[in-house]
């Protein structure tokens, strides 16, 4: 345990190099004594350059790589030969990113490259191959998205009401329809385009030599250096007013997500300040966010309560966001775990007041300092591996940082002051234009509720202090302003067709 405690301080006391041109792409190393080298080859494409009607291929393409057979071996050999080296290699796919993670012992670093590296550069795109995945990525979208998991459909519906008509406004995996029309060509194709030096940075960490380094500039200076132009990636359209999407489905609860699009990343000052406000108000997976304390702690509506200030990849498997998810557009979101349906009118008011009364009376001034300093420790949490240091290193690539993200972030937070924090939410914090994701039963019954401004007592099943009962009665008839037309009822089986 000491020994590994030592290699995560050293790994966090040592500066990242700037990144090292290959052609147009970039070079990101992490050296470092661990034995374990990581890798993320990494290409800036995906989702949000699939084509209109052939939403899916990116992440089809990637599969394929990841998950399929080589020029040189059949992709049940390759399972073969990883296996003695306790060694495996995966695809993750974003709007924006597409990154092929491994990692391997050094001792066996040599054999693992050439599986990786032909993987990356010398994919079969075998038919069968790509059946057997195209089939898997239409049932994640036809039923497990759909079906499954609620938290997750409300995320991505929320996604999809915001980026309407925007490149990022489908799901990575693709549309019913898009993946349903994607054929080998279509793979082959994509790879063409976007699998391009203009396009690549390759990561590397570990106890690496040198010669792993050349023989890896060598190798991908093989790719095309690209000449198919990418889709621009704008700002999304503007949110006026409140909108409301109800996908209708037969659940035992009901899941909110609401929020809108902001307009600046870790690149920009305003992130920092807003990493404060953030954590006051909905901490990932921690009991110090007043969302939580409210909702959760003193009221019992349900597990927990959470905002994010940019995208968190499949918050509901993990306590610290996976790296490499980087994206030029963010949105600020408030995600509500499903709640009993007879509190749904009743929860949705309390987060939306919340984050309303944020927006008017600021930050607290005793809760700053905390905050503050919660923030400085938790920093060292959020990479724990040296694969995870690396992919941060990748996405300090990606959003042109001056020195890496916990170097910027401790400088950042060090001189913050508590009149930044509240103008930056000043700036940035605000329920008067939104979207509203909910995934419910008898839609239509809440739409009259929620339009018509019902009122929403709420029972609780043990006794409660007078002062939570005082503040639920400014919350059981606290105005969401939502207008009959702006709100959309779609059956589950239609979402995402």
């Amino acid at each position: 345990m000491k020994r590994i405690i030592v290699l995560i301080a050293f790994l966090f006391s040592t500066s990242l190099p700037a990144a090292e041109p290959i052609g147009e792409s970039q070079l990101v190393l992490l050296k470092n004594e661990s034995p374990l080298i990581a890798f993320r080859i990494a290409f800036l494409t995906g989702s949000a350059q699939d084509l209109a009607g052939k939403e899916g291929v990116a992440a089809l393409t990637a599969a394929l790589l990841a998950e399929g057979s080589t020029q040189k071996n059949e992709y049940q050999k390759i399972l073969q030969m990883l296996f003695p080296m306790a060694a495996s290699y995966y695809s993750q796919v974003d709007k924006e990113m597409t990154v092929f993670v491994g990692l391997v012992h050094r001792d066996h670093v040599t054999a693992y490259y050439e599986l990786l590296r032909d993987a990356v550069l010398a994919p079969g795109f075998k038919q069968d191959d790509f059946d057997r995945l195209k089939t898997d990525q239409l049932n994640y979208v036809a039923k497990s998205l759909r079906f499954s998991n609620d938290e997750e459909l409300g995320k991505a519906i929320l996604n999809w009401a915001l980026f309407k008509g925007h490149p990022y406004a489908h799901p990575v995996e693709g549309t019913v329809s898009g993946i349903e029309s994607l054929t080998l060509q279509d793979a082959k194709d994509f790879y063409a385009n976007q699998y391009v030096r203009s396009n690549l940075v390759l990561g590397v960490a570990g106890d690496f030599s040198d010669e792993l380094i050349a023989k890896m500039r060598k190798d991908f200076a093989a790719l095309p250096a690209g000449t198919v132009p990418k889709k621009p990636i704008p700002e999304p359209a503007k949110v006026e007013g409140v909108h409301v999407v109800i996908v209708e489905k037969k659940t035992p609860a009901t899941a909110f997500s609401f929020g809108y699009p902001v307009n600046f990343t870790r690149k920009d000052d305003d992130y920092y300040p807003l990493m404060v406000m953030n954590s006051w108000l909905g901490q990932h997976r921690t009991q110090v966010g007043r969302l939580y304390n409210v909702m959760r702690e003193e009221r019992g509506l349900n597990y927990g309560d959470y905002s994010y200030i940019e995208h968190f990849a499949f918050g509901g498997n993990f306590f610290q966001p996976p790296p490499n998810y980087s994206r030029s557009r963010q949105i600020f979101q408030v995600w509500i775990r499903p709640v009993p349906h007879t509190v749904r009118h009743f929860a949705l008011r309390q987060a939306v007041r919340e984050v309303e009364n944020l927006s008017e009376k600021k930050l607290p001034k005793e809760d700053f300092e905390s905050i503050r300093n919660f923030l400085l420790n938790y920093r060292v949490s959020l990479a724990q591996s040296n694969s995870e240091l690396l992919g941060y290193a990748v996405d300090d690539n990606f959003y042109k940082l001056p020195k890496s993200y916990f170097d910027v972030m401790q400088t950042k937070l060090e001189s913050l002051k508590l009149e930044d924090v509240n103008q930056a939410i000043a700036r940035h914090v605000s329920t008067e234009s939104m979207v509203i994701a909910i995934v419910t039963e008898n839609a239509e019954e809440f739409k009259k509720a929620l339009v018509e401004n019902t009122a929403s007592p709420i029972q609780y099943d043990s006794p409660k202090s007078e002062s939570i009962l005082e503040e639920d009665k400014l919350i059981i008839n606290f105005p969401l302003r939502i207008k009959p037309g702006n709100v959309t009822i779609i059956p589950v089986e239609k979402i995402f067709q």
